[in-house]
C-alpha cells in the first residue's frame, strides 16, 4: 500500500473525531469533554431538562462558578443585580444533571480554562467545547478546544456531538526565540496588530516554531487563549514533554499502564513532515518588544515605545487619545492583573518580582486576581501574596472579576486601566473605562510608575 499522505495536526484530530459527514457538507464531531459555567451553564442544563432529555455521560462534564462570582474576601455570591438567580440555579441543575460542579466555597473554584488544564480536566488529543469563546485556551495541550453557543452545549451534552463545519487550517510559526521581558501575551499581541483582528477568521491555528517551543504550558495557555481575538476557531500547540509532564500526576489525567498507553498515542500528535496547510504566517520572535493596546481592540496595539497611530476618531475619542501620543509615561489609573490570558502561577511570579520592594504610585487602584483557588494557596505559599499587599495591591480570590463588565463590579466611568486581560472594546470593564491590553510585566511596572512603563526597566 501506498503511504498514507502527510496531515497536520488538526487533521489528526478531526479526522479520529469525526461520526459522520452530513448531507450538506457539514460533518457530525465527536465531543470528549464539556466545561459549563454559570452565566450558560444553568441555561443550557435547565433547557435540557425542560426538553425532557438527559445528560449522556454526567462524568464528561464539568461546571465551575467564575464569571459573576464576587472576588472579594469573605464572598458569598456575586455583585451582579439578581446574579444570585445564575448560582442557585446552576447549583440545582448541575446536582440534578449529576456532574461536577466547582463551586465558590470548593478548594478547586477558578476560571473555566485555569482549572481544566490544572486538573487535566483536558487533556492530548481530547474534543473539549465550552459556552465561552476562551476555550481555545486549552488547545495549549494538544486538545481541540473551541467555545461554544448554550443550545449548541445542550446538544453536546444529550448527544455527545456536534455539527460543525470543517475550518481552514492555518499555521504560525514564530521563529527565533524572545527577548528578555518579552512574552507570550506581546507574541499574542503582535501577531493580531500585524495581521489584524480578523486575520484568523475561519481558520483552526497551530502555533509553531522555536519560541512557541520554548513557551512553558502556562504560556502556552496565554497565547492560545488569544487565538479567539485574531477571529480563529481555535488555537492550539503540539503536545511534546513540556506537556506530558504537566500533566502527569494531575487528577483527571491517566494513572499507571493508562499513562504509559496514552503517552504512545499522544507522541502520534504532530503534524505529519510535508502536510500542507492553508495558510502559514511566519512571526520573528527575537523582533517582538512588551506590547501595548491603544485602542479598543487588540488589533490597536503597538510596541511600549510607539505611538499611537492615525485612527478612526470614534477609538481614539473613546480611549481618551489623539494620534502622535507617545503611549509610555502616560499616565493610569488602575492596574489589573487577572483574566484566563494571565492569572496563572507564573503570571503571578513575574508580576511579583517586579513590584518587590517597590510600592503602588499615588492615586492608583492596583488588583491581583489568582485564575484559581489552588493557583491562589500555591502563590500565598511561595509569599506572593505578601509582596503584592506590601507593594499595595488588593489580594482578592478567583474568578473573573472586573476582566469583565456585568453589572456587579467594575472600574468607574473615565478610569485609564493597564490590564491582564484579553479584551478591551467599549465598555469591557465598566461604562465609559478606558482599557489598555498588556502583559502582567507591564501591568506591575506601571503600577509602581503611576504610568505605562517599560517592564524591562524595573526587572530585578
Amino acid at each position: 500500500m501506498p503511504d498514507p499522505a502527510p496531515r497536520t495536526l488538526f487533521e489528526k484530530l478531526w479526522d479520529s473525531h469525526r461520526v459522520a459527514r452530513l448531507d450538506d457538507g457539514a460533518e457530525l464531531i465527536a465531543i470528549d469533554r464539556i466545561f459549563l459555567h454559570e452565566r450558560t451553564g444553568s441555561v443550557a442544563l435547565k433547557a435540557l431538562a425542560e426538553a425532557g432529555r438527559t445528560v449522556a455521560d454526567p462524568a464528561r462534564v464539568f461546571c465551575t462558578m467564575d464569571h459573576i462570582v464576587d472576588t472579594r474576601p469573605g464572598r458569598t455570591g456575586t455583585l451582579v443585580k439578581g446574579g444570585d438567580v445564575f448560582l442557585t440555579e446552576t447549583r440545582a441543575a448541575a446536582k440534578a444533571a449529576r456532574i461536577r460542579l466547582f463551586d465558590i466555597d470548593d478548594p478547586d473554584q477558578g476560571i473555566v480554562h485555569v482549572i481544566s488544564p490544572e486538573l487535566a480536566i483536558v487533556l492530548p488529543g481530547l474534543t473539549l467545547v465550552c459556552p465561552d469563546s476562551h476555550t481555545c485556551s486549552q488547545g495549549a495541550l494538544g486538545a481541540l478546544a473551541w467555545g461554544i453557543g448554550s443550545s449548541e452545549a445542550e446538544h453536546a451534552m444529550a448527544t455527545g456531538t456536534l455539527r460543525m463545519s470543517r475550518p481552514e487550517t492555518m499555521r504560525v510559526t514564530f521563529s527565533g526565540r524572545l527577548q528578555p521581558g518579552v512574552t507570550p501575551k506581546d507574541m499574542a499581541l503582535a501577531l493580531i496588530a500585524g495581521h489584524g483582528a480578523a486575520g484568523g477568521s475561519g481558520y483552526a491555528i497551530e502555533f509553531a516554531g522555536e519560541a512557541v517551543e520554548a513557551l512553558d504550558i502556562e504560556g502556552r495557555l496565554t497565547l492560545c487563549n488569544m487565538a479567539t481575538e485574531f477571529a480563529a476557531v481555535t488555537g492550539f500547540v503540539a503536545p511534546d514533554d513540556v506537556a506530558f509532564d504537566y500533566l502527569k500526576g494531575r487528577r483527571y489525567a491517566p494513572k499507571g499502564a493508562l499513562w504509559e498507553r496514552a503517552l504512545v498515542e499522544w507522541r502520534t500528535l504532530a503534524t505529519d513532515p510535508g502536510a500542507r496547510f492553508d495558510r502559514e504566517i511566519e512571526v520573528d520572535a527575537s523582533a517582538i518588544e512588551p506590547m501595548v493596546s491603544w485602542g479598543t481592540s487588540p488589533q490597536s496595539s503597538v510596541g511600549i515605545g510607539g505611538v499611537v497611530p492615525q485612527a478612526d476618531a470614534r477609538e481614539l475619542g473613546y480611549i481618551g487619545l489623539e494620534a502622535g501620543t507617545r503611549l509610555e509615561g502616560l499616565p493610569i489609573d488602575a492596574a489589573f492583573i487577572g483574566s484566563c490570558t494571565n492569572s496563572r502561577l507564573s503570571d503571578l511570579r513575574r508580576a511579583a518580582a517586579i513590584v518587590k520592594g517597590r510600592h503602588v504610585a499615588s492615586g492608583v487602584q492596583a488588583l491581583v486576581i489568582p485564575g484559581s483557588m489552588s493557583v491562589r494557596r500555591a502563590a500565598e505559599a511561595e509569599g506572593l501574596d505578601r509582596v503584592f499587599t506590601d507593594a499595595g495591591f488588593e489580594w482578592r480570590l478567583s474568578g473573573c472579576s472586573m476582566c469583565f463588565y456585568a453589572g456587579g463590579e467594575g472600574f468607574a466611568p473615565g478610569t485609564r486601566v493597564l490590564s491582564s486581560t484579553n479584551r478591551n472594546f467599549e465598555g469591557r470593564q465598566g461604562p465609559g473605562v478606558r482599557t489598555h491590553l498588556a502583559s502582567p510585566e507591564t501591568v506591575a511596572a506601571s503600577a509602581i510608575r503611576g504610568a505605562i512603563a517599560d517592564p524591562r526597566e524595573l526587572a530585578q
